[in-house]
């Protein structure tokens, strides 16, 4: 006989047959724990609304889909009413012990949070002891011995010991209608082309200031500054505030190294007289950062503000100079370093080269005391300098500032710098040229000449070579005997040198397409040549040139005067009278054979460029 059907009493937990259930079997309420095999403790009615209500509370009616499936109250006899089932009590006997820790644990907690507050007050305690005893100790005066008593250090006042403040701003802003607005860039500093582009917004046609630091006649242009004027108590002086005046060069690869460095020279020279604080900007140089090449400019030329911080970039402004801070490049040199700086900066009532005067001095102190190499670059130039020496043995040849100067130096530019006379339009110097004026150079200031038949080295011109071109190098190397002592960055015995050589002529249009780590390697080599060839960065024991051969079309030929001195690069050397500014030809050590002394001004410091 096949079994009863379901009664639907049994699938609904509320559900009843229409007829009373004539079995009598015991009932037993069924949880989710008796399925487990948990004890039930059959909870109390009370127990159960709790229950019940805190579970409606918590989790609301559950869905039809997640009801239970089966009566809640199944008959003990049932084969579905799991096994094992204990009652209320039955727990005892197997946890055991549990009555005295639900007593003790209160206590046992209660115990730790007192001892760990006890602990907390006394290592505070303990620190502002010790915190007293140390500005105590500070305030007293400190007696050395000798019967002065160093500076008192006063306690700290509570501003110092107070937290950080929160910056605070003060907008300066110019007169009406006298605001530079950057508002159509997004990106700070500006590149050197978009401040020329700003420049010629505000100076097309080179518009003349009246004076060369006057304001225009309309009122000062600048833009909105927010200077922080939070006091941040900070100890022994530091600062927090922007420089008040600045004066920033900005890098950007227009020119090559030598231009800017003669640029800057005569720029930091500006920032001295005017009392403002000199910076480099490096974020589009193309030769690597400053640091890799030359020293911080602000520890060797701190300003009258020594620790400033730098201005915002967005507060830098090209045009006009007047702005509280000036920035100035290659590019917009031609807008400040022209006519009107040549009749502010340059002597009045001077002659020929003599009117250059203040300027080639400016850049002899720039290159003095604000440009200088780095330490890997000092240590290069130095090891040319004494690999010169050893091999030369010559005690002979002093000049008057101490240094030994047993060598002539030549400059071969080639690559994109032509001649600027009409006799090599478009050309190069030749390279015989050179070569004459080295032995004629030589001959005037040493009184000795090579004589082939009975020359050994090292034989005159001892010459120490630069060149951007490795063929101009090897053809110059060519015109003179074997026995003639020449020197170069890739004749030198040192392999740190020799990797420095240049291995193709310079072209500026064409840097930017070599390899970041090449760029910095032929900056490098510029920076030792420009040492050997000018005789700059020299300390009293080096070997330096007494005399250089080069052609004015490169700016290295003009920066090279420098290391001369004025009166030794033009001949002013000795009782002559110079007033005039014509340079003496036959004591001059400063050899230009491109315009050979014919155009005037003979000399210039700087370049300007488009």
């Amino acid at each position: 006989m096949p079994p009863r059907s379901r009664p639907l009493s049994d699938i609904f937990v509320s559900g009843w047959t229409s007829q009373r259930r004539t079995s009598q079997q015991p009932i037993t309420p069924r949880t989710p724990h008796t399925r487990s095999g948990r004890a039930e403790e059959g909870l109390t009615d009370v127990q159960l609304d709790e229950l019940r209500t805190h579970s409606e509370d918590e989790n609301g009616y559950l869905a039809v889909s997640e009801q239970q499936a089966e009566p809640l109250l199944r008959s003990s006899a049932s084969s579905s009413f799991p096994a094992g089932y204990r009652s209320l009590g039955d727990d005892h006997d197997i946890l055991g012990g549990g009555e005295w820790w639900g007593r003790a644990q209160p206590i046992v907690e209660r115990f730790c949070y007192l001892a760990i507050s006890v602990i907390a007050c006394v290592l505070l305690a303990m620190f502002t002891i010790s915190l007293k005893w140390t500005w105590e100790d500070m305030s007293q005066p400190f007696n050395d011995g000798s019967g002065f008593q160093q500076t008192e250090f006063a306690s700290p006042s509570e501003d110092v010991l107070a937290a950080v403040p929160s910056p605070s701003y003060a907008e300066t802003r110019p007169p009406p209608g006298r605001v530079i607005s950057y508002e159509n860039y997004t990106t700070f500093p500006l590149t050197g082309l978009e401040y020329l582009q700003e420049c010629g917004k505000i100076m097309g046609g080179f518009m003349s200031h009246a004076g060369f630091w006057i304001p225009p006649k309309h009122g000062p242009l600048d833009v909105v500054h927010h200077d922080d004027v939070t006091d941040y108590h900070l100890p022994e002086g530091g600062r927090t505030q922007v420089c008040t005046k600045t004066i920033t060069y900005l890098l950007d690869g227009h020119v090559g190294l030598v231009a800017d460095l003669a640029l800057m020279a005569q720029v930091a020279g500006l920032a001295r007289e005017r009392g403002r604080t000199f910076f480099v900007d490096d974020t589009y140089w193309n030769r690597g950062r400053w640091s890799d090449h030359f020293q911080d400019v602000r520890g060797l030329q701190p300003g009258p503000e020594p620790g400033c911080r730098a201005p915002p970039p967005e507060e830098l402004v090209a045009c006009p100079r007047t702005a509280r801070h000036w920035v100035i490049s290659s590019r917009t040199a031609k807008y400040h370093l022209g006519h009107e700086y040549e009749e502010n900066y340059q002597d009045p009532y001077a002659h020929e080269v003599n009117r250059q005067k203040p300027t080639f001095n400016v850049g002899l102190e720039s290159f003095t005391q604000t440009i200088r190499p780095n330490a890997y670059n000092a240590a290069l130039i130095r090891a040319a300098r004494s690999e010169m020496a050893s091999i030369l043995s010559l005690p002979d040849f002093h000049t008057s500032l101490g240094n030994l100067d047993p060598y002539i130096s030549v400059h071969i530019r080639r690559g994109d710098r032509k001649a600027v006379s009409w006799a090599y339009h478009k050309s190069y110097v030749p390279l015989e040229n050179y070569a004459q004026a080295a032995r004629d150079t030589w001959a005037r200031l040493y009184n000795t000449s090579a004589d082939p038949a009975t020359a050994h080295f090292p034989s005159p011109p001892v010459t120490w070579v630069a060149s951007d071109s490795p063929d101009a190098l090897r053809e110059f190397v060519a015109a003179f005997p074997s026995s003639t002592a020449l020197f170069a960055l890739d004749l030198s015995t040192d392999p740190d040198l020799r990797a420095l050589a240049p291995t193709r002529p310079y072209i500026q249009g064409e840097f930017d397409m070599e390899e970041e780590e090449e760029r910095i390697r032929l900056t490098r080599g510029m920076v030792v040549d420009l040492a050997l060839v000018s005789g700059l960065w020299a300390w009293p024991d080096d070997v330096v040139p007494g005399a250089v051969v080069c052609t004015i079309s490169s700016v290295v030929c003009k920066v090279s005067a420098l290391g001369l001195g004025f009166d030794r690069a033009f001949g002013f050397d000795d009782d002559g009278d110079y007033k005039m500014g014509v340079i003496n030809e036959e004591r001059k050590r400063w050899v230009e054979i491109d315009n050979q002394d014919v155009v005037t001004p003979a000399w210039e410091g700087f370049g300007l460029f488009n």
